[in-house]
């Protein structure tokens, strides 16, 4: 399976970061299976539910709707593959399939990481400056923001990967890790690989932005909300943005563990928890984060279902 350094030529990857298939890894697979359709389902419940509620066509619950509809689909391109690792012998994948992976798995976060620094303005400025956020954030300026989020989430990686595309790979094909990342990929790059730490700059910077300027919304945000003289005030506004905050707080975390340490190295096993973190655990508390946090998302997915039922009453 495994290439010789002098081979040229790879034309695909093998990971070796999953237990032997007769270490049982069936053990790994179930429960990795259930994570991945929970995550699915849920956050399809979550989309919908603030479909099909007009109480909810607002441009925070339209931020909501969306971030669940890519976390789907951020999901979906890995965890389908490392399922299909655990249960296969051959644990190989092609390098264009690698670069697809990469792509998609890293421009739907980016472009999660986008919506989530959109979320965080929108609620600064619904409570910092509530008589003007009707004025401000407008159907038309929500939906841009939205299209905006996942046009450049997609667009700012086309040239990282067309560039790890023309790198030459002669082996050894042995990725480190679950899933197809830019640092172990580029490790096997045969050629000057001083470009990694260009790559964790830029990615570190993007990400330190994007905390800062979330970090800061919500100070400004806590501030304004200590202020406010009645109790259940203060607990109504702190109610709408847990829930973001609960979310942010989960998925940055991660992200810094995996993306801001550099030169740092973890014990394999600790780095492959990390990714578990990112790739997959992150994305499960999301749906529970917001429909348990949140009074109204759980009174528009009772009504989801309560609209199921009486649809499959009306049609029995």
């Amino acid at each position: 399976m495994v290439r010789s350094n002098q081979t040229c030529g790879v034309t695909e990857f093998f990971f070796s970061g999953f237990p032997q298939f007769e270490e049982g890894s069936l053990l790994y697979f179930i429960p990795l299976l259930i994570i991945y359709i929970f995550i699915v389902i849920g956050n399809l419940i979550v989309f919908f539910a603030v479909r099909m509620d007009t109480h909810l066509h607002n441009p925070m619950y339209n931020f909501i709707s969306l971030f669940s509809f890519l976390e789907i689909w951020y999901t979906t391109a890995t965890i389908p593959k490392m399922l299909s690792n655990l249960i296969n012998k051959r644990r190989t994948i092609s390098i264009f399939g690698c670069l697809l992976q990469m792509y998609f798995f890293h421009s739907l976060g980016n472009s999660e990481g986008i919506l989530l620094t959109t979320m965080a303005i929108d609620r600064y400025v619904a409570i910092c400056n509530p008589l003007r956020y009707p004025t401000i954030m407008t159907p038309r300026l929500c939906a841009q923001l939205s299209a905006g989020s996942c046009i450049f989430g997609f667009l700012v990686l086309l040239p990282e990967i067309a560039w790890i595309s023309t790198l030459p790979f002669c082996g050894p094909n042995q990725i480190h890790q679950l899933f197809c990342d830019f640092e172990p990929v580029l490790h096997l790059a045969c050629t000057d690989t001083s470009m990694i730490l260009v790559e964790d700059v830029i990615h570190a910077i993007a990400i330190i932005f994007s905390v800062l300027i979330i970090s800061l919304s919500y100070v400004r945000i806590i501030i304004v909300i200590l202020r406010i003289p009645s109790v259940d005030g203060r607990q109504k506004a702190f109610s709408t943005c847990a829930s973001h905050l609960g979310v942010f707080l989960m998925f940055y975390g991660s992200v810094s563990l995996m993306y801001l340490r550099f030169s740092a190295t973890f014990p394999p096993v600790l780095d492959k928890i990390i990714a578990l973190m990112f790739a997959v655990l992150a994305p499960f508390f999301n749906p529970i984060i917001y429909s348990l946090r949140n009074k109204d998302m759980k009174i528009a997915i009772q009504k989801l279902f309560c609209f199921h039922k009486e649809f499959n009453a009306s049609t029995s």
